[in-house]
């Protein structure tokens, strides 16, 4: 076999293998979220601006992840792009 086929394949596997590990990492972050949320809704002893912050985290940490997974698929693709350009 091609060292630059088996070079292409253990990419695929490596992108196939992160994809999957980030989609079960957000399904349990979104969750986490949920639950969170139900608590801070049912605390009446915590004032709004308690709960803000705790809000303003989740979100700027959903930003986060799918800046780090816009930057991860954006190196991968530019991977598969170098393959491309080397079979020619």
């Amino acid at each position: 076999m091609d060292q630059k086929q088996i070079a292409k394949q253990m990419v695929e596997f490596n992108k196939t293998v992160f994809d999957n590990s980030f989609t079960a990492m957000t399904a349990m972050q979104d969750q986490t979220e949920k639950m969170i949320v139900g608590f801070l809704d049912k605390t009446a002893w915590l004032p709004p601006e308690g709960k803000k912050p705790i809000l303003d985290w989740i979100e700027s940490y959903k930003k986060g992840r799918e800046a780090f997974k816009a930057q991860a698929d954006e190196r991968y693709k530019k991977v598969v792009e170098f393959f491309a350009q080397t079979e020619k």
